[in-house]
């Protein structure tokens, strides 16, 4: 029996898994870590070199090399070029392998933490006592991410956002190391016809019955 609450919440993109795991973090008093963070700075590293993003070794040599410190705070890592960059460079084993270690190591604080991403109840955190699989459709996470970006003045349509999501969910699911797929323990949460409040609330209430069963 695990003595941590470590909370794995995984999913594709703009699923609203990383606004439920920051709230599941918050909710519990648990350290929180966006790895699809990780992936973006070292997509973003690999540009910023002149570097090709489906050359392995040049990304696996960013990664570990990578400082994880203030990547929450950096405006760059949130634009469709970064998430583009970080899909391409997440289906590497050994970009994969560089950033395994620096996610574990986080799961494993005192306490628990929760953790959001592709493979986290998968492959980061097979054992964590609490695991969530957050989706919705192609189209409701397309609009979702487009309203993001056109707040914040950048122009893409519709459109190329859902064929970017498409995209990236058939690169996801589709690489040969650690695909996203959903863990067979894991609960699925559909959040295509939830506001934020009703599918914060359903995950609290999988962490509770995950806490319980448990005895956390």
């Amino acid at each position: 029996m695990s003595q941590s609450l470590v909370i794995a919440v995984d999913g594709p993109a703009a699923s609203g898994k990383g606004t439920i795991a920051s709230r599941l973090a918050a909710h519990f008093g648990l350290p929180y870590l966006d790895t699809g963070l990780l992936y973006r700075a070292v997509g973003m590293g690999v540009l910023a070199q002149g570097g090709d993003l489906d050359d392995e070794a040049v990304a696996a040599a960013v990664a570990g090399a990578l400082d994880p410190s203030g990547l929450s705070d950096d405006a760059s890592l949130t634009t469709g070029e970064a998430g583009e960059a970080a899909s391409r460079v997440a289906s590497h084993p050994a970009v994969r392998a560089a950033l395994l270690k620096l996610q574990r190591d986080f799961a494993a604080q005192a306490g628990g933490a929760v953790l959001d991403g592709r493979d986290i109840g998968t492959v980061i955190v097979p054992d964590a006592p609490a695991k969530l699989f957050v989706t919705a459709s192609a189209e409701v996470r397309a609009e979702r991410r487009w309203k993001q970006l056109t707040a914040r003045g950048i122009e893409i349509s519709y459109e190329d956002m859902l064929a970017d999501i498409r995209k990236r969910d058939a690169r996801d699911a589709g690489r040969d190391s650690a695909p996203m797929v959903q863990a067979d323990d894991a609960i699925l949460l559909d959040t295509t016809d939830m506001g934020i409040e009703a599918a914060f609330d359903a995950a609290r209430r999988i962490v509770e019955t995950a806490r319980a069963k448990h005895g956390l």
